[in-house]
C-alpha cells in the first residue's frame, strides 16, 4: 500500500482534531502548524472531509473546523477513503474481475488477503484510539510483531 503525502495529512490533521474539545473551532493556519501542513494544501484536504462530511466548518472570525462525528465515530479507513479512494485496489479492477488464470489464479485471494488484512487495521482503528494512543489490540500487536522482525533483521523494512 502506497499512502499519497494527501492521505497522510489528512489522518494527521484529524487525528489533531479529535484532541480538541468538543465545540471548539480550529482554525486552519493553526492546524497546520500543529502538524506541520503546508497551510494551502490544507485547505484542500479540509475541503474533501468536508465534502464527505467528516469534518464541519464555521465561517467568521471565530470561525474553524471541528470533526462532524465524535472522534471513536471515524475510522483511519474512512479519512483514507475520502482522499484516495478504494483501500487497495488493483489496476481500479474488482478482485473478481481480474484477468489471472494458471498459475496466478491463487492471486486474487493473496489481494483479497491484502485487503482485509488492512481493513482489520485501518476500519476498526478510530482518530480517537490514536489521538489516545489505545490502538485495539490486534493493531498493538501487529505492530509490535513487526517491530520485532526490523529488530532481527538489524534494520528498517520496506
Amino acid at each position: 500500500m502506497r499512502m499519497s503525502a494527501k492521505a497522510e495529512y489528512a489522518v494527521r490533521a484529524m487525528v489533531q482534531l479529535a484532541t480538541v474539545e468538543a465545540g471548539v473551532l480550529v482554525k486552519t493556519d493553526d492546524l497546520a502548524k500543529a502538524q506541520g501542513i503546508p497551510p494551502q494544501f490544507l485547505v484542500d484536504i479540509l475541503s474533501d472531509l468536508r465534502t464527505d462530511r467528516l469534518v464541519r466548518s464555521h465561517r467568521g472570525r471565530d470561525g474553524g473546523y471541528e470533526l462532524a462525528r465524535p472522534a471513536d465515530d471515524i475510522s483511519i479507513a474512512d479519512v483514507l477513503r475520502c482522499i484516495d479512494g478504494p483501500l487497495a485496489s488493483v489496476r481500479d479492477i474488482g478482485l473478481g474481475d481480474l484477468p489471472y488464470a494458471g498459475p496466478t489464479a491463487a492471486l486474487t485471494d493473496v489481494w483479497r488477503a491484502l485487503r482485509a488484512s488492512m481493513r482489520s487495521v485501518l476500519e476498526q482503528t478510530s482518530l480517537a484510539d490514536v489521538a489516545s494512543g489505545g490502538l485495539p489490540q490486534h493493531v498493538r500487536t501487529m505492530a509490535d510483531d513487526y517491530r520485532d522482525q526490523e529488530e532481527a533483521r538489524g534494520h528498517s523494512m520496506n
